[in-house]
C-alpha cells in the first residue's frame, strides 16, 4: 500500500481510539495512540494472515501476541480495519456483554485474539511457546510477533523469557518494545531505570534493532522488514521502537497522565480537530 494511504489509516485509527475511549468513558489512550504506526505497519504491510478465516491455531500464518493488553483500543481498531470483524463493533468497546473488553479476552471469541492479555509480563512466554509450536510443525516461513511496553520490563517473567529465547535459539521470533519512556506512575527512568536496553538484550544473545522514529510509518515498516531478514539465523530478534505516548494529540503527547483516562467532551473535540476524518470514515456510535 502507498505511504499516503497508510498515513490516512493511522489518522483514522487514532480517531477510532479517541472515540472508543470517550464513548466508554474509560480506557488507555496514551500507549494506544503511540503504537498506531506499529500496528498499521504490522497488519497492513508485514504479517501473513487471513482475516476472513480466523483460526486459533493460525496454521500456516504469522501470529501476533499483544502483551501490554491495556492498549486494546489500537489493537481492536486495526483488527476491524483489516477485516477481522465489523468496524461498527468498535462502538461496543468496554460495554456490558461486548466482545471488545478493556483487555483482550479469548473468552469473548473475538476474531484476531489468541490470548487474554493485560496481566503484564506474560506475553513473551506465550509467544515463545507459539514459536516452538511452529518449529515442531515445520512451519519454517511463519514468524511470531509480540509487543511489550517498556514499563512492562519491570516484570521478572519477561527476563526469564528473554533468557530462554536467547539460550534456546528461538529465531522465528520478533519482539518489539514500545519504548516511550513513560508508564502509569511517571517516567520509566524515575520508576525503575532500565539503563542500556540494547546492551541488556544483546547480553542475553538477542539480535537487537533500534528505531528512533517509531511514529513514522515508513521507518516502522523498514525496521520490521529488516527484522524479518534477521529471523531463522539462530537468534531471536528484538526491536526497540522509540515512540511518543499520546502521539497525534498535542495535549496528550509525552504526558504519562494520559496512560489511563478518557477525554471529556471538550478534550475529544479538540483532539479530533487535530486528526481530520479520513476517507475510511468514522464508525457510528450505537
Amino acid at each position: 500500500m502507498n505511504e499516503r494511504y497508510l498515513n490516512d489509516l493511522c489518522r483514522q485509527v487514532r480517531r477510532d481510539i479517541l472515540r472508543m475511549i470517550h464513548n466508554a468513558k474509560s480506557g488507555h489512550p496514551g500507549g494506544s495512540l503511540g503504537c498506531v504506526e506499529y500496528f498499521v505497519a504490522l497488519y497492513f504491510e508485514i504479517m501473513n494472515y487471513n482475516s476472513k478465516k480466523f483460526t486459533m491455531d493460525g496454521k500456516g500464518e504469522d501470529l501476533f501476541f499483544l502483551s501490554n493488553g491495556h492498549i486494546s483500543p489500537v489493537y481492536y481498531s486495526v483488527l476491524a480495519r483489516s477485516g477481522f470483524f465489523s468496524v461498527k463493533e468498535l462502538s461496543s468497546f468496554r460495554k456490558i456483554n461486548s466482545r471488545l473488553q478493556g483487555h483482550p479476552s479469548v473468552y469473548e471469541n473475538l476474531p484476531g485474539i489468541r490470548i487474554s492479555s493485560g496481566s503484564l509480563g506474560q506475553g513473551m512466554s506465550v509467544a515463545i511457546g507459539a514459536c516452538l509450536s511452529k518449529k515442531l510443525q515445520n512451519e519454517v516461513d511463519s514468524i511470531i510477533y509480540s509487543l511489550h511496553g517498556d514499563g512492562e520490563l519491570n516484570e521478572g517473567q519477561i527476563w526469564e523469557a528473554v533468557l530462554y529465547a536467547g539460550s534456546k535459539n528461538i529465531d522465528n521470533y520478533i519482539a518489539t518494545i514500545d519504548y516511550n519512556g513513560k508508564q502509569i506512575d511517571g517516567p520509566t527512568d524515575l520508576v525503575l531505570p532500565m539503563r542500556n536496553l540494547k546492551s541488556k538484550f544483546e547480553s542475553f544473545d538477542w539480535d537487537v534493532l533500534e528505531e528512533l522514529e517509531g511514529n513514522n510509518i515508513k521507518n516502522v515498516i523498514n525496521i520490521l522488514k529488516q527484522a524479518k531478514k534477521r529471523t531463522n539465523k539462530g537468534k531471536p530478534v528484538m526491536i526497540l521502537l522509540h515512540t511518543q505516548m499520546g502521539y497525534g494529540v498535542d495535549f496528550m503527547k509525552g504526558d504519562h497522565s494520559w496512560h489511563g483516562k478518557h477525554p471529556n467532551n471538550e478534550e475529544l473535540k479538540k483532539a479530533l480537530n487535530q486528526l481530520p476524518e479520513s476517507s475510511l470514515v468514522d464508525f457510528p456510535i450505537m
